[in-house]
C-alpha cells in the first residue's frame, strides 16, 4: 500500500480524498493556487505544497510543478480527483516515469478511450451497442455530407477530443452542414487543440444513463448499477440519481452486463464510469468513457455503502477488486451546488461566504470546501457543494432533499439552492418524466 499520496486537485474532491486517505493510514499532500491557500484541503492535509498562481495553467494544469511537488514531499502515488489532469495521458505518462504510481488509468488506456471515436470503434469490436454512424474521423465537408446521407438526419457532430459540449452541434438537415462543420471545428481547434470531428445519429429527447464499472489488473470485473445524469444545462450536469425512475430490471441487467464486458475488453484497471445514451424505447447506446471517479460517484457510494475512493487506490496498489454487481435497494439523489444565479441564466458569482450553515440529519450528506468567511475565486469551477440524501424510497429522497435545501443557508454569494428547491416541487421531476432536453421547458419562477 502507499505511504504517501499527493492530491493533484484541489476543492471537495481533494478534501474527499484526504479523508479516505487518513482512514486508510495513509500520508497526504495537498497541492494549491495562491487562490486556494484558505481552502480547506490545504487545511487537513498532512502536508501542503504551493504550485503557483491562481491561473489553472500555471498550478493545477502544471505537470512539472506537480512532479517535482511529489519529489519533494517524497510522494510515491498521486491521485488526480476528477477533471484537471485525471484524462491527461502525458501526466499519467510522467508519473510512471519518475516511479509515481498515477491512480488512474494508464496513459495508453486514456488516449484509447479519450479519443471518442478510436473509444466507439473499439466499444463496436466488443459488442456494446453505440448510436449509429461510422465514428471515424471526418475528413472534410464532403465525407461529412456523405456520412450524414448515410446515417440520416438529424445527425450529431462531435468534437473527438471533446467534452462539456464543446465542438458539438446537431444538425436538422443538409443546408445545416456547413456552418455546423465550420463553427464545431473552431470551437474544438480553441477547447482541444485539435479540430478533428466525427458524425452519429441524433437520439432524440434521450436519457442520459451512465454505469460505474471498476476492474483490476487481474482481468476480473464489476458494475455497480447506474447513474441517471439526464436533469443537466448545456451538457452539464446539475442533479444525478441512483436508480434510475426509467431503469427496469431487464434494461439495468443488459447494460451492467454490457458494461462489463466492455471493461474485460479493453483490459481496464481501476474505476470508471461508461455513459450512454437511452431512448424512449429503452435502447441504449455507447456514448464515453470516464477514466476517472465521477463528481456523482457519491450517490453510488450512498446506495451500496462502500467507499470508491478506497476501492481506487486499492486498485492502484494492485489488490484485486472487492466490488461485485450490485442491483440498488436504496434511493440517493445528488444536487450540485454552484455559485451561480440562477434567475440570471446561472451567471457565475465568486465571492466572500459571509454566513454559511450546513443541512444535517439521517440520511444527508454534504462533500464541501467552503465555510463562512471562505472566498470563493472566480478562476476555476462554480460548484462549491454537493449534497446528497439517501432513504428507502425515490420520494422519501425527494422529501428529504427538499427538508436539507431548506435548512442549507449560504449569504454572500448567489447559489443555484434556489433552483434545486423549485426543482424537487416539479410534477414531471417527481413523476420521474424527464429527458436531456428537461432543462430546456423548465420556468424558474421568482422568489418573492
Amino acid at each position: 500500500m502507499f505511504q504517501k499520496i499527493l492530491i493533484a486537485n484541489r476543492g471537495e474532491i481533494a478534501l474527499r480524498v484526504i479523508r479516505t486517505c487518513k482512514e486508510m493510514g495513509i500520508k497526504t499532500v495537498a497541492v494549491y493556487s495562491l487562490a486556494d491557500q484558505d481552502s480547506l484541503h490545504v487545511r487537513f492535509a498532512d502536508e501542503a505544497v504551493c504550485i503557483g498562481p491562481a491561473a489553472s495553467s500555471e498550478s493545477y494544469l502544471n505537470i512539472p510543478r506537480i512532479i517535482a511537488a511529489c519529489e519533494i514531499t517524497n510522494a510515491d502515488a498521486v491521485h488526480p480527483g476528477y477533471g484537471f489532469l485525471s484524462e491527461n495521458a502525458a501526466f499519467s505518462k510522467v508519473c510512471e516515469e519518475n516511479g509515481i504510481k498515477f491512480i488512474g488509468a494508464s496513459p495508453e488506456m486514456i488516449n484509447a478511450m479519450g479519443d471518442k471515436a478510436s473509444a466507439k470503434a473499439t466499444m463496436i469490436e466488443a459488442g456494446v451497442p453505440c448510436v449509429p454512424g461510422e465514428g471515424g474521423i471526418l475528413e472534410d465537408i464532403d465525407h461529412a455530407k456523405k456520412e450524414a446521407k448515410k446515417i440520416g438526419y438529424p445527425v450529431m457532430m462531435k468534437a473527438t477530443a471533446g467534452g462539456g459540449g464543446k465542438g458539438m452541434r446537431i444538425i436538422w438537415e443538409e443546408s445545416e452542414l456547413k456552418d455546423a462543420w465550420d463553427s464545431a471545428r473552431q470551437e474544438a481547434k480553441a477547447a482541444f487543440g485539435n479540430d478533428g470531428m466525427y458524425m452519429e445519429k441524433f437520439i432524440e429527447d434521450p436519457r442520459h444513463i451512465e454505469i460505474q464499472v471498476a476492474g483490476d489488473r487481474y482481468g476480473n470485473a464489476c458494475h455497480l448499477s447506474e447513474r441517471d445524469c439526464s436533469i443537466q444545462r448545456r451538457h452539464q450536469k446539475l442533479v444525478e440519481e441512483t436508480p434510475s425512475p426509467f431503469m427496469t430490471d431487464k434494461l439495468r441487467k443488459a447494460m451492467g452486463k454490457a458494461s462489463v464486458k466492455a471493461v474485460k475488453a479493453i483490459k481496464y484497471e481501476g474505476v470508471g464510469t461508461i455513459e450512454y445514451l437511452v431512448d424512449k424505447h429503452r435502447n441504449f447506446y455507447f456514448m464515453e468513457m470516464n477514466t476517472r471517479i465521477q463528481v456523482e460517484h457519491t450517490i453510488t457510494e450512498e446506495v451500496i455503502n462502500y467507499d470508491l475512493i478506497k476501492e481506487q487506490i486499492k486498485l492502484a496498489a494492485g489488490e484485486k477488486i472487492t466490488g461485485k454487481e450490485y442491483f440498488p435497494k436504496l434511493h440517493a439523489i445528488q444536487c450540485r451546488i454552484n455559485a451561480e444565479d440562477p434567475f440570471s441564466d446561472f451567471r457565475p458569482c465568486p465571492g466572500k461566504i459571509t454566513e454559511y450553515h450546513s443541512p444535517g440529519g439521517h440520511g444527508i450528506r454534504l462533500d464541501t470546501h467552503v465555510y463562512a468567511g471562505y472566498v470563493i475565486p472566480p478562476f476555476y469551477d462554480s460548484m462549491i457543494s454537493k449534497l446528497i440524501t439517501v432513504a428507502q424510497t425515490r420520494e422519501e429522497a425527494i422529501t428529504k432533499m427538499e427538508r436539507a435545501l431548506e435548512e442549507y443557508y449560504i449569504e454572500g454569494v448567489k447559489t443555484t439552492i434556489p433552483f434545486h428547491q423549485q426543482l424537487m416541487k416539479n410534477k414531471d421531476f417527481k413523476d420521474g418524466n424527464f429527458t436531456t432536453k428537461f432543462m430546456d421547458n423548465f420556468e424558474l419562477k421568482p422568489v418573492k
